[in-house]
Protein backbone atom coordinates (compact mmCIF):
# COMPACT_ATOMS: atom_id res chain seq x y z
CA UNK A 1 0.00 0.00 0.00
CA UNK A 2 1.23 3.29 -0.50
CA UNK A 3 2.38 5.56 2.31
CA UNK A 4 -0.38 7.93 1.62
CA UNK A 5 -3.24 5.62 2.19
CA UNK A 6 -3.71 6.25 5.70
CA UNK A 7 -6.69 4.45 7.86
CA UNK A 8 -8.28 7.07 10.88
CA UNK A 9 -6.85 6.45 14.52
CA UNK A 10 -10.15 4.93 15.21
CA UNK A 11 -9.92 2.28 12.51
CA UNK A 12 -6.52 1.18 13.65
CA UNK A 13 -6.19 -2.82 14.01
CA UNK A 14 -7.72 -4.09 17.16
CA UNK A 15 -6.44 -7.47 18.77
CA UNK A 16 -8.33 -10.58 18.13
CA UNK A 17 -10.21 -11.92 14.87
CA UNK A 18 -10.96 -9.56 12.50
CA UNK A 19 -14.57 -10.53 13.15
CA UNK A 20 -16.70 -11.71 15.41
CA UNK A 21 -20.34 -12.98 15.05
CA UNK A 22 -21.97 -14.64 17.83
CA UNK A 23 -25.82 -15.76 18.23
CA UNK A 24 -26.80 -13.69 15.46
CA UNK A 25 -30.81 -13.38 14.69
CA UNK A 26 -32.71 -11.31 11.96
CA UNK A 27 -36.32 -11.72 10.49
CA UNK A 28 -38.37 -10.08 8.29
CA UNK A 29 -42.33 -9.94 9.84
CA UNK A 30 -42.72 -14.20 9.77
CA UNK A 31 -39.42 -15.32 7.77
CA UNK A 32 -36.63 -15.84 10.19
CA UNK A 33 -33.83 -15.33 8.15
CA UNK A 34 -31.01 -15.97 10.78
CA UNK A 35 -31.21 -18.27 12.82
CA UNK A 36 -28.11 -17.42 15.93
CA UNK A 37 -25.21 -17.49 13.15
CA UNK A 38 -21.81 -18.02 14.45
CA UNK A 39 -18.23 -17.61 13.72
CA UNK A 40 -14.63 -16.00 13.53
CA UNK A 41 -12.85 -14.37 10.63
CA UNK A 42 -8.93 -14.07 11.34
CA UNK A 43 -6.92 -11.24 10.06
CA UNK A 44 -5.55 -11.31 6.68
CA UNK A 45 -7.41 -14.13 5.75
CA UNK A 46 -10.07 -14.73 3.31
CA UNK A 47 -13.51 -16.48 4.66
CA UNK A 48 -15.78 -17.74 2.57
CA UNK A 49 -19.64 -17.39 3.50
CA UNK A 50 -21.14 -20.19 1.25
CA UNK A 51 -24.65 -20.74 0.77
CA UNK A 52 -27.63 -20.82 -2.00
CA UNK A 53 -29.88 -17.21 -3.04
CA UNK A 54 -32.15 -16.47 -0.06
CA UNK A 55 -29.84 -18.65 2.52
CA UNK A 56 -29.25 -15.15 4.51
CA UNK A 57 -25.57 -14.10 3.08
CA UNK A 58 -26.31 -10.50 2.66
CA UNK A 59 -28.17 -9.83 5.38
CA UNK A 60 -25.06 -11.34 6.96
CA UNK A 61 -22.87 -8.39 5.29
CA UNK A 62 -25.44 -5.99 5.71
CA UNK A 63 -25.40 -6.26 9.87
CA UNK A 64 -21.63 -6.28 9.89
CA UNK A 65 -21.58 -3.07 7.35
CA UNK A 66 -24.19 -1.41 10.46
CA UNK A 67 -26.64 -0.83 7.93
CA UNK A 68 -29.20 -3.42 9.55
CA UNK A 69 -29.64 -4.26 13.02
CA UNK A 70 -29.70 -7.54 14.29
CA UNK A 71 -32.83 -8.76 16.27
CA UNK A 72 -30.56 -10.82 18.69
CA UNK A 73 -27.24 -11.87 19.17
CA UNK A 74 -23.77 -9.37 18.90
CA UNK A 75 -21.16 -8.69 15.89
CA UNK A 76 -17.40 -6.86 16.00
CA UNK A 77 -15.91 -6.04 13.11
CA UNK A 78 -12.11 -5.09 14.12
CA UNK A 79 -12.45 -4.48 17.20
CA UNK A 80 -16.07 -2.75 17.67
CA UNK A 81 -19.33 -3.75 18.02
CA UNK A 82 -21.84 -3.35 15.26
CA UNK A 83 -24.63 -2.07 17.45
CA UNK A 84 -23.00 0.43 19.95
CA UNK A 85 -19.64 1.47 17.98
CA UNK A 86 -21.07 2.15 14.25
CA UNK A 87 -18.62 4.84 13.19
CA UNK A 88 -15.39 2.41 14.61
CA UNK A 89 -16.90 0.11 12.01
CA UNK A 90 -17.44 2.17 9.27
CA UNK A 91 -14.02 3.34 9.24
CA UNK A 92 -12.45 0.08 9.68
CA UNK A 93 -14.33 -1.82 6.67
CA UNK A 94 -15.54 -1.19 2.73
CA UNK A 95 -18.44 -2.83 1.04
CA UNK A 96 -18.35 -4.32 -2.35
CA UNK A 97 -21.85 -5.31 -3.22
CA UNK A 98 -23.24 -7.56 -6.29
CA UNK A 99 -22.85 -5.26 -9.09
CA UNK A 100 -19.91 -2.64 -9.79
CA UNK A 101 -20.64 0.80 -8.24
CA UNK A 102 -18.69 3.27 -10.22
CA UNK A 103 -19.81 6.56 -12.55
CA UNK A 104 -19.73 5.29 -16.34
CA UNK A 105 -19.63 8.40 -17.21
CA UNK A 106 -15.99 9.42 -15.54
CA UNK A 107 -12.67 7.37 -16.71
CA UNK A 108 -11.63 4.34 -14.46
CA UNK A 109 -8.59 6.93 -13.00
CA UNK A 110 -11.45 9.82 -12.56
CA UNK A 111 -13.42 7.24 -10.57
CA UNK A 112 -10.19 6.54 -7.96
CA UNK A 113 -9.50 10.47 -7.69
CA UNK A 114 -13.11 10.83 -6.71
CA UNK A 115 -13.12 8.70 -4.06
CA UNK A 116 -9.76 9.81 -2.88
CA UNK A 117 -11.19 13.12 -2.45
CA UNK A 118 -14.23 11.72 -0.93
CA UNK A 119 -12.00 10.07 1.65
CA UNK A 120 -9.98 13.54 2.27
CA UNK A 121 -6.79 11.75 0.94
CA UNK A 122 -3.45 13.76 0.15
CA UNK A 123 -2.15 13.13 -3.13
CA UNK A 124 -5.14 11.44 -5.10
CA UNK A 125 -3.30 11.01 -8.40
CA UNK A 126 -0.50 9.01 -7.04
CA UNK A 127 -3.69 6.64 -5.62
CA UNK A 128 -5.09 6.30 -8.47
CA UNK A 129 -2.34 5.56 -10.33
CA UNK A 130 -1.21 2.88 -8.18
CA UNK A 131 -3.98 0.65 -8.00
CA UNK A 132 -4.67 1.14 -11.28
CA UNK A 133 -1.30 -0.64 -11.77
CA UNK A 134 -2.11 -2.90 -9.01
CA UNK A 135 -5.20 -4.13 -10.89
CA UNK A 136 -3.89 -4.24 -14.41
CA UNK A 137 -6.16 -1.79 -15.37
CA UNK A 138 -3.00 1.12 -16.06
CA UNK A 139 -3.60 1.11 -19.83
CA UNK A 140 -7.25 1.61 -19.68
CA UNK A 141 -7.38 4.34 -16.98
CA UNK A 142 -8.12 6.70 -19.41
CA UNK A 143 -10.77 5.33 -20.82
CA UNK A 144 -14.20 5.78 -19.82
CA UNK A 145 -15.74 3.18 -17.10
CA UNK A 146 -18.75 2.44 -20.01
CA UNK A 147 -16.62 0.88 -22.27
CA UNK A 148 -14.88 -1.40 -19.78
CA UNK A 149 -15.87 -5.19 -19.38
CA UNK A 150 -17.40 -6.57 -16.76
CA UNK A 151 -14.15 -8.22 -14.89
CA UNK A 152 -12.45 -4.39 -15.34
CA UNK A 153 -15.64 -3.23 -13.89
CA UNK A 154 -15.45 -5.27 -11.10
CA UNK A 155 -11.72 -4.96 -10.56
CA UNK A 156 -11.86 -0.39 -10.67
CA UNK A 157 -14.97 -1.20 -8.02
CA UNK A 158 -12.61 -3.30 -5.60
CA UNK A 159 -9.64 -1.10 -6.58
CA UNK A 160 -11.97 1.86 -5.48
CA UNK A 161 -12.99 -0.06 -2.27
CA UNK A 162 -9.46 -0.23 -1.15
CA UNK A 163 -8.26 3.58 -1.02
CA UNK A 164 -8.23 4.93 2.47
CA UNK A 165 -6.30 1.11 3.18
CA UNK A 166 -9.11 -0.54 5.37
CA UNK A 167 -8.50 -3.53 7.44
CA UNK A 168 -11.45 -5.15 6.36
CA UNK A 169 -13.15 -5.72 3.04
CA UNK A 170 -17.04 -7.49 2.45
CA UNK A 171 -17.51 -8.85 -1.32
CA UNK A 172 -20.92 -9.70 -1.76
CA UNK A 173 -21.45 -12.31 -4.21
CA UNK A 174 -18.13 -10.32 -6.39
CA UNK A 175 -18.37 -12.59 -9.40
CA UNK A 176 -22.41 -12.99 -10.06
CA UNK A 177 -23.11 -12.05 -13.88
CA UNK A 178 -19.27 -12.34 -15.03
CA UNK A 179 -17.65 -14.29 -17.45
CA UNK A 180 -15.29 -17.28 -16.54
CA UNK A 181 -12.42 -14.65 -17.78
CA UNK A 182 -13.63 -11.93 -15.91
CA UNK A 183 -14.26 -14.19 -12.64
CA UNK A 184 -10.66 -15.39 -12.75
CA UNK A 185 -9.35 -11.82 -12.76
CA UNK A 186 -11.52 -11.40 -9.80
CA UNK A 187 -10.34 -14.21 -7.70
CA UNK A 188 -6.75 -13.12 -8.75
CA UNK A 189 -7.75 -9.61 -7.27
CA UNK A 190 -8.75 -10.90 -4.15
CA UNK A 191 -6.33 -12.64 -3.58
CA UNK A 192 -3.83 -9.75 -3.63
CA UNK A 193 -5.67 -8.27 -1.33
CA UNK A 194 -5.63 -11.08 0.88
CA UNK A 195 -1.78 -11.44 0.14
CA UNK A 196 -1.41 -7.95 1.13
CA UNK A 197 -2.85 -8.15 4.71
CA UNK A 198 -6.83 -7.50 4.35
CA UNK A 199 -9.30 -9.43 5.68
CA UNK A 200 -12.12 -10.49 3.10
CA UNK A 201 -15.15 -11.42 3.82
CA UNK A 202 -16.30 -13.28 0.46
CA UNK A 203 -20.22 -14.08 0.15
CA UNK A 204 -20.88 -16.66 -2.76
CA UNK A 205 -23.02 -19.34 -4.09
CA UNK A 206 -20.22 -20.88 -6.46
CA UNK A 207 -18.72 -23.61 -4.72
CA UNK A 208 -15.45 -23.66 -7.03
CA UNK A 209 -14.91 -19.77 -5.96
CA UNK A 210 -14.95 -20.35 -2.17
CA UNK A 211 -12.69 -23.80 -3.42
CA UNK A 212 -10.19 -21.16 -4.79
CA UNK A 213 -10.17 -18.42 -2.29
CA UNK A 214 -10.89 -19.24 1.14
CA UNK A 215 -8.90 -19.98 3.84
CA UNK A 216 -11.97 -20.65 5.48
CA UNK A 217 -15.40 -21.79 4.52
CA UNK A 218 -18.71 -21.48 6.27
CA UNK A 219 -22.38 -23.05 4.93
CA UNK A 220 -25.12 -21.10 5.46
CA UNK A 221 -28.38 -23.17 5.62
CA UNK A 222 -31.70 -21.91 6.68
CA UNK A 223 -30.41 -19.23 8.41
CA UNK A 224 -27.22 -21.32 10.52
CA UNK A 225 -23.78 -22.31 9.84
CA UNK A 226 -23.98 -25.71 9.48
CA UNK A 227 -20.17 -26.77 8.90
CA UNK A 228 -17.05 -24.11 9.07
CA UNK A 229 -13.68 -25.32 8.56
CA UNK A 230 -11.13 -25.16 6.35
CA UNK A 231 -11.51 -27.50 2.87
CA UNK A 232 -9.20 -30.03 4.59
CA UNK A 233 -11.20 -29.90 7.27
CA UNK A 234 -14.64 -30.51 5.15
CA UNK A 235 -13.26 -32.34 2.93
CA UNK A 236 -12.58 -35.31 5.93
CA UNK A 237 -16.76 -34.94 6.28
CA UNK A 238 -17.12 -37.32 3.83
CA UNK A 239 -15.97 -40.85 3.12
CA UNK A 240 -12.41 -41.48 1.71
CA UNK A 241 -12.14 -42.05 -1.77
CA UNK A 242 -11.59 -45.04 -3.31
CA UNK A 243 -8.56 -45.01 -5.55
CA UNK A 244 -9.23 -45.97 -9.42
CA UNK A 245 -7.19 -45.57 -11.95
CA UNK A 246 -9.54 -43.14 -14.12
CA UNK A 247 -7.67 -41.42 -17.39
CA UNK A 248 -8.52 -37.67 -17.05
CA UNK A 249 -10.17 -36.04 -19.70
CA UNK A 250 -9.87 -32.54 -19.99
CA UNK A 251 -12.83 -30.19 -18.20
CA UNK A 252 -14.66 -27.28 -20.10
CA UNK A 253 -13.04 -24.86 -18.18
CA UNK A 254 -9.18 -26.36 -19.36
CA UNK A 255 -10.86 -26.16 -22.88
CA UNK A 256 -12.08 -22.85 -23.21
CA UNK A 257 -9.12 -21.21 -21.76
CA UNK A 258 -7.17 -23.11 -23.89
CA UNK A 259 -9.10 -21.95 -27.44
CA UNK A 260 -8.87 -18.15 -25.95
CA UNK A 261 -5.35 -18.10 -25.34
CA UNK A 262 -5.31 -17.33 -21.38
CA UNK A 263 -4.32 -20.44 -19.53
CA UNK A 264 -5.00 -19.88 -15.97
CA UNK A 265 -1.16 -20.41 -15.10
CA UNK A 266 -0.34 -17.74 -17.86
CA UNK A 267 0.57 -20.38 -20.50
CA UNK A 268 0.90 -19.07 -24.13
CA UNK A 269 -2.24 -18.95 -26.88
CA UNK A 270 -3.08 -22.63 -27.71
CA UNK A 271 -5.96 -21.69 -29.99
CA UNK A 272 -6.12 -25.07 -32.35
CA UNK A 273 -8.22 -24.98 -35.40
CA UNK A 274 -10.02 -28.30 -36.37
CA UNK A 275 -8.05 -29.69 -39.61
CA UNK A 276 -10.21 -30.39 -42.91
CA UNK A 277 -9.84 -33.45 -43.97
Amino acid sequence: MLAVMSIPSAASRAPGPAIQVQHLEKSYKELRVLRGVNFEVARGSVFALLGSNGAGKTTVVKILATLLAADAGTARVNGFDVATQGAGVRESISLTGQFAAVDEILSGRENLILMARLRHLKNPGVIADDLLRRFSLAETGNRRAATYSGGMRRRLDIAMSLIGNPPVIFLDEPTTGLDPEARVEVWQAVRELAGGGTTVLLTTQYLEEAEQLADQIAILHQGQIIVNGTLAELRQLLPPAKVEYVEKQPSLEDVFFAVVGQGRHGGQDHTTTPSKK
